[in-house]
């Protein structure tokens, strides 16, 4: 059996991922921070006859990255999956809105990556980084959420480079809003219903998780 990790799975598209890949044979670990979430994922897959561990993670903590995979022996697809986004103009974000979405959008995708490589490597796997299209264009009211998404965008993109004579392959995700619960906190998306259901994204990512340089679900 092969082993998929993900990080943010306790909702949205991390869930739906989870259940996608679960389905179709994989172990799933699933990485974050809400206990609770990520038990109710998991309970969700076991009544579907199928395999997951929760792996309690912080991905802005060095440490909590470090015993995270610590944990896993074997891991083939790592889906780096944890983002958040603060909304607004460019005036109002305070020190902690900047600290908090670069530390987890861009820290936290360096330091997953890092950890999940040796076990990457080993199995001559995939990585995929869900980047979303702010890492495409600037956005109204997005300046500091797509500021990251960029440099996730970059960092992703170099390490393609940097790594194409190894047996193992990174694929950069770019994937519009989702009617998830990314916006539960926002008035930037005011009705999230008429976007498109994480489950039919990640169905596409997986149908398209072959080791590809991108995966484009929208423009």
């Amino acid at each position: 059996m092969k082993n998929v990790a993900i990080t943010g799975a306790g909702s949205g598209l991390g869930k739906a991922l989870a259940l996608k890949y679960a389905k179709n044979g994989y172990n799933v670990y699933l990485l974050g921070r809400n206990d609770t979430k990520l038990h109710i994922v998991q309970k969700e897959i076991f009544t579907n006859g199928k395999k997951a561990e929760v792996v309690l993670c912080d991905v802005r903590e060095p440490a909590s990255v470090s015993i995270a995979f610590q944990k896993m022996g074997e891991l083939d697809v790592f889906i780096n999956n944890a983002g958040i986004g603060i909304f607004g103009p460019a005036e109002d974000y305070s020190i902690e809105d900047i600290d908090e979405t670069l530390d987890t959008n861009i820290k936290g995708t360096i330091l997953t990556v890092q950890a999940a490589l040796p076990l990457i490597r080993k199995n001559k796997g995939r990585m995929l980084t869900i980047i979303s299209t702010a890492g495409l264009r600037g956005k109204v009211n997005e300046s500091i959420y797509c500021a990251s998404k960029f440099a996730v965008r970059g960092f992703t993109e170099s390490l393609q480079k940097e790594w194409e004579n190894e047996s193992f392959s990174i694929t950069a995700v770019y994937m519009g809003g989702m009617n998830t619960p990314f916006w539960d906190n926002s008035t930037h998306v005011k009705d999230a219903t008429g976007l498109k259901g994480p489950e039919i994204v990640a169905e596409q990512i997986f149908n398209e998780d072959d080791g590809r340089k991108e995966i484009y679900v929208d423009r």
